[in-house]
């Protein structure tokens, strides 16, 4: 294939689109291009500075619920909705504006693996930006395990997943309050984040893992550094665990550790991730030889990120269809953005546009996150509202000179004649960048 159809191909699909100038950047070594950003992934976006930390937020929610339902309704409604807007549009500016597009689209990956939802859970409304600040962003590119634990020892996924209020029965503290184990973060780290749900795990493993898990909590409003993460043995269930054939005797906070680090090196996590990389990054249905090659990365390195996605630009089915993906919603507000040069308005509508399009930032309707295949993003009403997007986009946006211009430098060779034509045709320069956002190559990648 072309460098130059390389280079959109590395743009639109391990990018987030292309910006004017940006194939010409980078130009005769797509491969190049993508290794450097995986290599030195660059400090955090500016866009991000300056936003809360989860446990200030944490603190501020705990002091509300302990005066009762009014005052959590009162906070959500004065400072988390405001807080999420903020971390949302944030999140987005982050990607509208990055020069390591890489690093964004791997940080909204992992981010969508492990999900927290503000839908679902109104306890991480304020926190789920903070959560892919604090727990995602700084291991993207680094040790598998490592993600793992600060995902899983991170208070909005310990309030997402209730295991803030799990307790072993058998505990001091579980022979106290009488209540006992929750099962969700055990039950959603094996199918969800690490094995799979055709991973080899029993139910039994589930309520093991939940055991072990006793105790992962985050600190009370009344006791020294409220809102942070802690482990509180009295509420830990005693004794030794069975999960996974393997036996754990009892070791406390040290239980839980052990547990990640064998879910991580477990081929079945090996094979679950490789998949998901592969659909995200070549096709909807995954190549199993591709497969194969990410897992056998993924195992060799010991879940070394960077060494796996090295792994993944080399191979050959990532190159050989240029726009095999349909973008999703985020990737097409993002990407289009991109084209024009930039967003200059202010977060809430930056953040409506993917909440008219079904998939607002940290909403996802089930903990596996917004799907990543083309049958979620093309329905009848989904088409709708995008060409409704694409034209509302188009009549506000800057118009560049020569759309068509535009349209060869954020696209390249992918541009097609037809796409030309129909934009020369256009009655109105809006209209015109219109048909350029509406069209089947800028809308796939």
């Amino acid at each position: 294939m072309a460098a130059a159809a390389e280079a959109a191909i590395a743009a639109g699909r391990f990018g987030l689109g292309a910006r004017p100038g940006e194939l010409a950047r980078i130009g005769r070594d797509p491969r190049g291009w993508i290794l450097d950003q995986i290599r030195r992934p660059g400090p955090p976006p500016a866009a991000l500075a300056g936003l809360p930390a989860s446990q200030a937020v944490t603190e501020q929610l705990m002091a509300a619920r302990q005066g009762g339902p009014k005052e959590v309704k009162k906070l959500v409604r004065e400072k988390l909705r405001e807080i999420y807007i903020a971390e949302a549009g944030a999140r987005l500016r982050a990607a509208i504006d990055s020069d390591r597009p890489v690093v964004e689209r791997l940080v909204h990956f992992w981010s969508n693996h492990f999900t927290v939802s503000v839908r679902q859970k109104v306890a991480v409304l304020g926190i789920a930006g903070a959560f892919e600040r604090e727990a995602i962003r700084p291991h993207v590119l680094g040790s598998f395990e490592d993600l793992l634990v600060a995902v899983v020892s991170h208070p909005a996924m310990l309030l997402y997943l209730d295991n803030a209020q799990s307790i072993g029965p058998n505990s001091r503290a579980g022979q106290r309050a009488k209540r006992g184990i929750n099962e969700n973060l055990a039950r959603e780290l094996m199918e969800l984040h690490t094995l799979g749900v055709d991973g080899g795990y029993s139910q039994a493993d589930v309520t093991e893992l939940a055991k072990i898990l006793t105790g992962w909590s985050v600190v009370p409003k009344r006791q020294p550094d409220p809102g942070a993460f802690r482990f509180f043995q009295p509420a830990h269930e005693p004794g030794p665990k069975m999960l996974l054939g393997l036996r754990y005797e009892e070791g406390g906070q040290q239980e839980g550790l052990a547990a990640l680090h064998a879910l991580s090196v477990d081929p079945a996590t090996a094979r679950f991730v490789a998949t998901k990389l592969a659909r995200h990054f070549i096709a909807d249905t995954p190549p199993p030889d591709a497969v194969q090659r990410l897992a056998k990365s993924f195992r060799e390195s010991r879940g070394d990120l960077a060494a796996v996605m090295a792994t993944l630009i080399s191979l050959p089915q990532v190159w050989a269809d240029p726009l095999p993906k349909i973008k999703s919603p985020s990737d097409l507000v993002i990407s289009s953005l991109r084209a024009c040069g930039g967003y200059q308005g202010a977060d809430k509508p930056l953040v409506g546009s993917l909440m008219a399009l079904d998939q607002p930032p940290f909403q996802a309707l089930q903990p596996s996150g917004f799907a990543d295949q083309a049958s979620a993003w093309i329905g009848p009403e989904s088409l709708v509202r995008r060409i409704e997007w694409v034209q509302a986009a188009a009549a506000r946006l800057p118009v560049p000179d020569d759309i068509v211009a535009r349209g060869e430098d954020v696209l390249g060779p992918l541009l097609t004649a037809d796409t030309k034509t129909a934009i020369r045709r256009a009655p109105s320069p809006a209209e015109g960048l219109a048909m350029l956002l509406a069209s089947p190559e800028f809308q796939r990648r």
